[in-house]
């Protein structure tokens, strides 16, 4: 539960510092014409395969997960408290929500990566001349895969990103291929906590979503931006057609405990037994298991009774 409530924190806290414009520099020229969020920060493409950094800190799970993925992962020395995957990284103590500049600089890092920053984590690291890279929650699925090929340029591993891109795209394919439009017109809501924060079809979850013809309740709310609070009246006078609960880790929500909730079960999800739980670090990442989301979702609508 703890990983689901920083990761609410996290996105926030990214739309506010870019609703003020902060962070660092992009020198992929920011934002494209679709508004996606891109990488950031000072690091470049290594001159030879020998200049590629060998010390890297991941302060990010996504970021931990595309670095290993693209095949740097001999190169990560430390990575966050929340990166738990793949097995065997090395996780430490820092913190990716609360950097800690002194800390990070104990690794001796030659490229320091991470989602978010106040401004005070780019600034210092620019000060000691650490190259360093900017990930933040991408606005779509197109995003996501600019940073599999940004990281893999930063890191000596272009080819390897470029595979990766084509591989979950390819996941993604073969999801929807599998659902066989059984989503289509079908309403959902995806829940992040339980106070109710959700994704709309703006984010990149939510467009994952909108690849199957689903309908998210939460868009009439997206004036509240691409992750807004909705209040339990609203979720359940929407009456959506399947719950997805991405606070289902051990000892968080359930189906059970969604259908004891005030005027809960009444809603069709719940009556139906349409309440499915997701695995809460794959929802709450854009790494490269967004195509093991997908084919998640595929499954669940395929196996809907009267599909």
């Amino acid at each position: 539960m703890l990983r689901i409530l920083a990761f609410v924190a996290a996105l926030l806290l990214g739309g506010a510092l870019a609703a003020c414009g902060s962070g660092a520099g992009d020198p992929g020229g920011g934002a494209g014409a679709s508004g996606t969020a891109g990488a950031s920060g000072t690091a470049g493409a290594p001159a030879s395969p020998e200049d590629a950094p060998q010390r890297i800190v991941s302060l990010s799970p996504s970021a931990t997960e595309i670095l290993y993925a693209v095949g740097a992962g001999d190169q990560v020395v430390a990575v966050d408290d929340q990166s738990n995957f793949p097995q065997g990284v090395p996780t430490t103590d820092l913190s990716g929500y609360t950097p800690n500049l002194e800390a990070v600089l104990g690794y001796q890092p030659d490229l320091v990566v991470f989602s978010d920053d106040d401004g005070d984590l780019a600034s210092g690291l620019d000060k000691v001349g650490v190259p360093y890279l900017k990930l933040p929650a991408p606005g779509d699925i197109e995003g996501a895969y600019e940073q599999f090929a940004q990281v893999g340029v930063v890191t000596g591993h272009a080819d390897q990103a470029h595979e990766l891109v084509g591989a979950v795209r390819g996941q993604i394919s073969a999801a929807i291929d599998t659902a066989g439009g059984a989503g289509q017109g079908l309403s959902y809501f995806h829940e992040l906590d339980p106070t109710l924060y959700t994704v709309t079809s703006e984010s990149f979850i939510g467009q994952i979503y909108s690849l199957f013809g689903l309908e998210n309740i939460a868009d009439s709310a997206s004036a509240a931006g691409a992750y807004p609070q909705l209040q339990s009246e609203f979720v359940v006078s929407a009456n959506p057609d399947l719950i997805f609960l991405a606070d289902a880790e051990p000892g968080g929500e359930s189906a059970a405990s969604v259908a004891q909730r005030p005027g809960w079960a009444g809603a069709t999800a719940v009556r139906d037994g349409q309440v499915y739980a997701l695995d809460d670090d794959t929802t709450s990442r854009w790494g490269p298991r967004i195509g093991e989301l997908a084919q998640h979702i595929a499954q669940v609508l395929a196996d809907r009774p009267g599909t």
